[in-house]
């Protein structure tokens, strides 16, 4: 009863048909299953470790949205961004030169300027800033009512409220800075493709 057993050779199996509808592999046990998926998620080693992953995982979700934010897409956009009127009013400011988006530029002139003492520059600091911003009021104003007019031609079921001061505030904006960034080159008219 208890005698060692004679070692034997295994005699050979005949090979097990598949069955149709069969995976055509045995199914492994469920230790071999269980240490298989434990290979690939390796738990960290302590909470230093776990917290470190987590900032990746954060770091590498923002870098993502800020990606998608850049190129425009939808899915990662800014609620005020969203929508085919929102989308319209940035292709109409980008399509064209703006003299908002260059206010800095020639504020920070102004101020290099400021600098030389002679009676030209004091008067082009005394009325070059209220003159640049009145233009860039006036400029803003006339894309506003434009953009307001346009989009409620083009999509007069989706809301528009606010869509006249998203434009004109992006126009105020230096153009390589923008998020969404441009869709559109510089003279590209997105009225005129519109229509064709």
């Amino acid at each position: 009863m208890f005698r060692r057993r004679t070692e034997t050779a295994p005699a050979e199996r005949p090979p097990q048909p598949v069955k149709p509808g069969g995976k055509g592999r045995p199914t492994p046990k469920r230790s071999e299953a269980q240490k298989r998926r434990r290979q690939y998620i390796t738990a960290p080693r302590d909470r230093k470790e776990a917290y470190r992953r987590f900032r990746e995982r954060q770091a590498q979700n923002r870098e993502k949205v800020r990606e998608g934010m850049k190129k425009g897409d939808e899915r990662y956009l800014l609620k005020r961004d969203r929508g085919p009127v929102r989308k319209f009013a940035r292709d109409y400011v980008d399509g064209r030169r703006t003299f908002g988006s260059y206010l800095m530029y020639a504020m920070f002139v102004i101020v290099l300027l400021s600098f030389v003492r002679t009676p030209i520059t004091a008067l082009l600091m005394l009325f070059g800033p209220p003159l640049l911003l009145l233009v860039v009021l006036l400029e803003g104003f006339w894309i506003s009512s434009r953009v307001k007019r346009l989009t409620a031609e083009r999509f007069p079921d989706e809301d528009r409220k606010g869509v006249g001061l998203y434009a004109a505030v992006r126009a105020m904006q230096i153009r390589r800075f923008r998020v969404p960034e441009p869709q559109v080159r510089v003279g590209e008219r997105v009225e005129a493709r519109d229509r064709g």
